[in-house]
């Protein structure tokens, strides 16, 4: 897999930035988001280009990490290392020598190719994506862009030259982004193109509010998607491959239905799903 990677700084620039953290630091010591721990005032660690090696991309990962979480909260973050559905990244415990398909996906044919994660959404990342989605703690950003770079780790991603791929994310409905004053998961592609320079674009609009998921069964969310996405005039997404992203992963019923109109309307290639948490 590769990626452009972030736009290289003149030296002065990162000179500057380097002394501007310190400052801040020095006036706002930075705490850990799961414990309220003290962090060190070392620079940011870039993330570098990921490699065939997944025990490296993780290491790497785990490294970048450490600006960001404690080393106690990194611990015990819930990596999702055992086997996982082939189609919606559900992960069961134990090893099998075939692919799996678990019963999330059996008879139900998904728009989008796979869809993907690096961690459970338990524990502190089921925490950190609610105060970033609904309390406005936009400053969780950079830390959950960080941990979605880790879906891009799947092997199958691994692949692909993702410097040629686009990052869409799943639209809110207007009446809940005034609300919201956000889009979380617009921000998080922000945030992941800073990381690794693979372009982003809101194509996506919610053209209806729809009852939350959360309260309904299978059946009754795939209902209330339906017609609830379209494409925005002059989206050009036509044999394009996109990586669709959300926060969390449940279901899969809104990304399929985000994935179904950017193939079907839209003329996409590919779709794959990449999310913070699997659900």
């Amino acid at each position: 897999m590769s990626w452009p990677g972030p736009p290289p700084h003149p030296p002065w620039q990162e000179r500057l930035r380097l002394a501007s953290r310190r400052g801040l630091d020095w006036i706002f010591p930075r705490r850990c988001p799961g414990c309220e721990r003290v962090l060190s005032s070392a620079p940011d660690i870039r993330l570098p280009p990921p490699s065939t090696d997944a025990r490296a991309n993780k290491a790497a990962l785990d490294t970048a990490l450490t600006s960001r979480l404690c080393a106690a909260c990194r611990d015990h973050l819930p990596w999702i290392t055992e086997t996982r559905c082939q189609r919606c990244g559900e992960p069961y415990p134990g090893a099998l020598d075939h692919p799996l398909h678990c019963w999330n996906c059996e008879d139900r044919p998904f728009a989008f190719e796979f869809a993907t994660a690096g961690f459970r959404s338990e524990g502190l990342v089921r925490d950190l994506i609610h105060t970033f989605k609904y309390e406005r703690h936009l400053e969780q950003r950079s830390l959950l862009a960080l941990m979605l770079s880790a879906a891009l780790q799947d092997p199958r991603l691994l692949r692909e030259d993702l410097a040629q791929w686009l990052l869409v994310p799943v639209p809110l409905h207007f009446s809940r982004r005034i609300v919201r004053e956000y889009n979380q998961s617009w921000e998080l592609c922000r945030g992941l193109t800073r990381l690794t320079g693979i372009p982003s674009a809101q194509v996506l609009r919610r053209t209806r509010r729809t009852t939350s998921q959360a309260s309904l069964d299978r059946r009754q969310r795939l209902t209330n998607l339906r017609g609830a996405f379209s494409l925005r005039r002059q989206a050009d997404v036509r044999d394009r491959r996109i990586l669709l992203v959300d926060d969390v992963l449940t279901t899969g019923a809104t990304t399929h239905e985000c994935a179904r109109v950017l193939r079907r309307s839209g003329g996409a290639e590919k779709v794959v799903v990449i999310t913070v948490g699997r659900g």
